[in-house]
């Protein structure tokens, strides 16, 4: 268990401060030896439960809190938003199990201030690499952002400097622009749940074309994601089968652990497949097989969108979108959770238009319907 206070030289060097929530003593301890063994990381503090995770905010600073649901005296639900209230920009990334039930927490822990979340495996913590290396990967990211927010604001506490980002370039189109698209395309990540929510439920009725989205999602949280986009939407979503027609007007999410891809029908239309191959860009499924197969038979009557999230996925699928006649929106850095996704898109030059997340809901309105730019 982490101490109250370190003061070894290797732990003052470490720039993010971590606290570990959980009401297993098991759990804590791996997950707090794994987050050590990082050079840059530090848990600086650990609770069984949610009481015990409020005090020791008063006595550290804290950049990430990787924090449990199930817990006794006061869960994870309960903690989050007193967390949040004693450090507005604290990064809480939720631990949930496989359950449907703790998905659905987890997402809608995600709508009242949860950055982020990371599955549990089913069979226990030990030896289960992905998720300390999805754990480590996630915590590391937070704690960066959490860190350049408050540049600055701590004395003690050194900021990797910030390397300059190229300013993001706005492609314009030498083909009609009123072309509508007869498919629309969505890749998101980190942040995505809520990004999702609110481009879907500014889609006008009227809008008709199939909306294929892959979102960074174990197996377990993708068809309660299908669920959630239905009712914010107003319009039916599902998790994608291998077989599905695209229908019009319906919303297909590709299921953890399968990317969704197309193939052609031979009575017309494309077919969903569901691929099985191996991870890209680390996740499965991913952005970029998608994109690839749609442009592949949608050539310029396809639609991307890419939302917020962390890493590349989607940059070389766009590259294919746009080399085929197609359509690129990107979410703006300020609306992002993490504009790595969007914003490796939009500093390759691939993006017709870079838009704040309010706005892009209808801006595929008006490209749908054929009203161009």
């Amino acid at each position: 268990m982490a101490t109250d206070l370190r003061t070894t030289a290797n732990a003052e060097n470490k720039l993010y401060k971590v606290m570990v929530v959980d009401d297993s003593a098991v759990a804590r301890g791996i997950v707090t030896r794994t987050l050590d063994q990082e050079p840059d990381i530090e848990v600086v503090a650990s609770a069984p439960n949610g009481l015990q995770a409020l005090k020791a905010m008063r006595r550290h600073e804290i950049d990430v809190v990787v924090l449990d649901i199930e817990m006794p005296e006061l869960d994870g639900m309960a903690a989050l938003p007193q967390l949040l209230a004693v450090d507005p920009d604290l990064k809480i990334v939720m631990a949930s199990a496989a359950s449907h039930r703790d998905a659905d927490i987890a997402m809608k822990a995600m709508a009242i201030g949860a950055v982020d979340f990371v599955q549990k495996p089913s069979a226990g913590l030990g030896g289960a690499e992905s998720f300390t290396a999805e754990l480590v990967a996630k915590v590391r990211h937070h704690a960066a952002c959490k860190a350049a927010e408050t540049h600055g604001a701590r004395k003690k506490t050194p900021v990797p400097p910030v390397k300059p980002v190229p300013a993001p370039r706005v492609r314009r189109r030498e083909r009609d622009q009123a072309v509508p698209p007869d498919i629309i395309a969505i890749g998101s990540s980190t942040g995505g749940p809520q990004a999702l929510a609110e481009v879907l439920k500014n889609l006008d009725p009227s809008i008709r074309q199939p909306i294929l989205v892959t979102q960074h999602m174990p197996a377990s949280f993708t068809a309660l994601l299908a669920e959630h986009m239905t009712r914010y939407s107003g319009r039916p979503a599902s998790e994608a089968r291998d077989g599905d027609i695209p229908e019009p007007g319906h919303i297909y999410i590709a299921p953890g652990g399968k990317h969704l891809v197309v193939e052609p029908r031979a009575a017309g239309g494309l077919i969903i497949r569901l691929d099985d191959g191996p991870p890209e860009n680390s996740c499965k499924p991913a952005v970029d097989p998608m994109l690839r197969s749609l442009s592949r038979f949608c050539k310029e009557r396809l639609l991307a969108v890419i939302l917020t999230g962390m890493g590349c996925d989607g940059l070389k699928g766009c590259g294919d979108v746009v080399g085929q006649g197609g359509r690129v929106l990107a979410q703006d850095r300020e609306t992002s959770v993490v504009w790595g996704m969007p914003g490796a898109v939009a500093q390759a030059g691939l993006c017709s238009e870079i838009l704040p997340l309010q706005k892009i809901g209808p801006a595929i309105v008006r490209i749908a319907s054929g009203e161009g730019k």
